[in-house]
Protein backbone atom coordinates (compact mmCIF):
# COMPACT_ATOMS: atom_id res chain seq x y z
CA UNK A 1 0.00 0.00 0.00
CA UNK A 2 3.12 2.46 0.72
CA UNK A 3 4.49 1.58 -2.18
CA UNK A 4 1.29 2.39 -4.54
CA UNK A 5 0.85 5.75 -2.48
CA UNK A 6 4.58 6.37 -3.65
CA UNK A 7 4.19 6.01 -7.03
CA UNK A 8 1.14 8.13 -6.69
CA UNK A 9 3.20 10.86 -4.88
CA UNK A 10 5.73 10.75 -7.62
CA UNK A 11 3.04 10.97 -10.74
CA UNK A 12 1.08 13.88 -9.34
CA UNK A 13 4.23 15.91 -8.35
CA UNK A 14 5.30 15.39 -12.37
CA UNK A 15 1.58 16.43 -13.50
CA UNK A 16 1.12 19.36 -11.23
CA UNK A 17 4.60 20.94 -10.67
CA UNK A 18 5.44 23.82 -12.40
CA UNK A 19 8.30 24.10 -15.28
CA UNK A 20 10.33 26.85 -16.08
CA UNK A 21 11.54 28.15 -19.44
CA UNK A 22 13.68 31.27 -20.31
CA UNK A 23 10.65 34.35 -21.67
CA UNK A 24 11.29 36.83 -24.82
CA UNK A 25 11.08 40.30 -23.42
CA UNK A 26 7.80 41.69 -23.11
CA UNK A 27 8.35 44.00 -26.15
CA UNK A 28 9.01 40.80 -28.50
CA UNK A 29 5.96 38.95 -26.44
CA UNK A 30 3.34 41.85 -26.94
CA UNK A 31 4.50 41.92 -31.11
CA UNK A 32 3.88 38.40 -31.65
CA UNK A 33 0.21 38.89 -29.87
CA UNK A 34 -0.75 41.28 -32.63
CA UNK A 35 -0.74 38.23 -35.35
CA UNK A 36 0.01 40.25 -38.11
CA UNK A 37 0.28 39.16 -41.18
CA UNK A 38 3.59 37.47 -42.41
CA UNK A 39 5.71 38.76 -44.61
CA UNK A 40 5.58 37.85 -48.33
CA UNK A 41 6.10 34.62 -49.18
CA UNK A 42 5.52 33.31 -45.75
CA UNK A 43 3.08 31.70 -43.25
CA UNK A 44 3.38 32.61 -39.35
CA UNK A 45 3.23 29.39 -37.41
CA UNK A 46 2.28 29.86 -33.34
CA UNK A 47 2.87 26.68 -31.58
CA UNK A 48 1.50 27.00 -28.03
CA UNK A 49 1.40 24.90 -24.71
CA UNK A 50 -1.72 25.94 -22.01
CA UNK A 51 -2.94 24.69 -19.31
CA UNK A 52 -1.35 23.08 -16.06
CA UNK A 53 -1.72 19.80 -16.58
CA UNK A 54 1.49 18.21 -16.93
CA UNK A 55 2.71 21.67 -14.91
CA UNK A 56 6.37 19.87 -14.39
CA UNK A 57 7.21 18.65 -17.76
CA UNK A 58 9.27 20.32 -20.31
CA UNK A 59 8.59 19.04 -23.98
CA UNK A 60 10.81 19.94 -26.77
CA UNK A 61 8.76 21.21 -30.11
CA UNK A 62 10.84 20.93 -33.57
CA UNK A 63 9.90 22.41 -37.16
CA UNK A 64 10.93 20.48 -39.87
CA UNK A 65 13.59 18.53 -38.01
CA UNK A 66 15.24 22.18 -36.27
CA UNK A 67 14.74 22.63 -32.39
CA UNK A 68 12.34 25.65 -31.74
CA UNK A 69 12.16 25.00 -28.28
CA UNK A 70 11.40 23.61 -24.88
CA UNK A 71 7.51 24.11 -23.39
CA UNK A 72 6.34 24.53 -20.55
CA UNK A 73 2.84 25.16 -19.42
CA UNK A 74 1.21 28.42 -20.83
CA UNK A 75 4.10 29.51 -23.20
CA UNK A 76 3.97 29.83 -27.04
CA UNK A 77 6.23 30.23 -29.97
CA UNK A 78 6.51 31.98 -33.15
CA UNK A 79 7.85 31.24 -36.08
CA UNK A 80 7.79 32.69 -39.72
CA UNK A 81 7.92 29.46 -42.48
CA UNK A 82 8.06 29.43 -46.10
CA UNK A 83 4.37 29.95 -47.50
CA UNK A 84 2.96 27.63 -50.07
CA UNK A 85 5.02 24.27 -48.65
CA UNK A 86 4.53 21.10 -46.22
CA UNK A 87 6.08 22.03 -43.05
CA UNK A 88 6.61 19.23 -39.99
CA UNK A 89 5.83 20.13 -36.22
CA UNK A 90 7.25 17.49 -33.60
CA UNK A 91 7.04 16.97 -30.39
CA UNK A 92 8.66 14.44 -27.82
CA UNK A 93 6.60 11.94 -26.22
CA UNK A 94 7.82 8.95 -23.88
CA UNK A 95 8.67 6.38 -26.44
CA UNK A 96 8.96 8.83 -29.72
CA UNK A 97 8.13 11.70 -31.76
CA UNK A 98 4.52 12.80 -32.23
CA UNK A 99 4.73 14.89 -35.61
CA UNK A 100 2.04 16.94 -37.40
CA UNK A 101 1.82 18.22 -41.10
CA UNK A 102 0.78 21.36 -41.71
CA UNK A 103 0.33 23.13 -45.25
CA UNK A 104 1.34 26.61 -44.90
CA UNK A 105 -0.46 28.96 -47.34
CA UNK A 106 1.17 32.08 -47.73
CA UNK A 107 0.05 35.13 -46.14
CA UNK A 108 -1.74 32.97 -43.17
CA UNK A 109 -1.12 32.43 -39.57
CA UNK A 110 -1.48 29.14 -38.14
CA UNK A 111 -1.91 27.83 -34.44
CA UNK A 112 -0.60 24.95 -32.81
CA UNK A 113 -1.56 23.27 -29.61
CA UNK A 114 1.11 20.73 -28.34
CA UNK A 115 -1.09 19.20 -25.30
CA UNK A 116 0.15 16.80 -22.29
CA UNK A 117 -1.45 13.23 -22.22
CA UNK A 118 -0.96 10.89 -19.35
CA UNK A 119 1.44 8.31 -20.03
CA UNK A 120 2.80 4.82 -19.00
CA UNK A 121 5.48 6.49 -17.44
CA UNK A 122 5.12 9.70 -17.04
CA UNK A 123 3.52 11.25 -20.07
CA UNK A 124 3.62 12.35 -23.62
CA UNK A 125 2.82 15.41 -25.82
CA UNK A 126 0.97 15.80 -28.92
CA UNK A 127 0.30 18.11 -31.21
CA UNK A 128 -3.10 19.41 -33.35
CA UNK A 129 -3.96 22.62 -35.43
CA UNK A 130 -6.34 24.43 -34.22
CA UNK A 131 -8.58 27.20 -35.80
CA UNK A 132 -7.34 30.68 -36.00
CA UNK A 133 -10.30 31.81 -33.40
CA UNK A 134 -9.13 29.47 -30.69
CA UNK A 135 -5.16 29.92 -31.16
CA UNK A 136 -5.68 33.65 -30.80
CA UNK A 137 -7.80 33.38 -27.71
CA UNK A 138 -5.16 30.91 -26.10
CA UNK A 139 -2.27 32.50 -26.62
CA UNK A 140 -3.49 36.32 -25.46
CA UNK A 141 -3.39 34.72 -21.86
CA UNK A 142 0.84 33.20 -22.35
CA UNK A 143 4.07 34.40 -22.85
CA UNK A 144 6.41 34.23 -25.43
CA UNK A 145 9.37 31.93 -25.11
CA UNK A 146 12.42 32.11 -26.14
CA UNK A 147 13.69 29.70 -29.11
CA UNK A 148 16.70 27.39 -29.66
CA UNK A 149 17.01 25.28 -26.35
CA UNK A 150 15.39 21.89 -26.92
CA UNK A 151 16.59 18.79 -24.18
CA UNK A 152 17.73 16.74 -27.43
Amino acid sequence: MKKVLLAMAVVVSFLSGCANVAMEAPEKNEIAKKFNSPSTGNAGLYVYRSGSFGGALKKDVWLDGKCVGETAPNVFFFEEVKGDVEHKISTESEFSPNDLIVKAESGKNYFVHQYIKMGVFVGGAGVELVSEQKGKKEISNLNLAKKGSCSK
